[in-house]
């Protein structure tokens, strides 16, 4: 699907600029929140509100043990499986 200023023909789409929060300096490190499954099933629905067809998962799912990271990645996946949710 392609990105929505280009369905409806926009001549100008504006984007949000990033924030500068300091790159590597400020993040990294291992992921281990207890709301990490909630936090990545909500990014994935609002990604796939927006249009999206994936999502990275990284160290939520990869550096915890393994049951926990397969239930994360099929909350994930059941999101974009999820033919109730669409485009918003």
């Amino acid at each position: 699907m392609p990105p929505l200023g280009v369905t409806i023909e926009a001549d100008i789409v504006r984007q949000k600029r990033p924030e500068d929060n300091g790159g590597h300096r400020a993040g990294g490190g291992a992921s281990a929140g207890q709301g990490d499954l909630a936090q990545a099933v909500r990014t994935a629905v609002v990604d796939k509100r927006a249009g999206g067809t994936g999502l990275i998962t990284g160290r939520k799912a990869f550096q915890r043990p393994s049951g926990e990271g397969i239930e994360l990645l099929h909350a994930v996946q059941d999101v974009y499986l999820d033919e109730s949710s669409t485009i918003a």
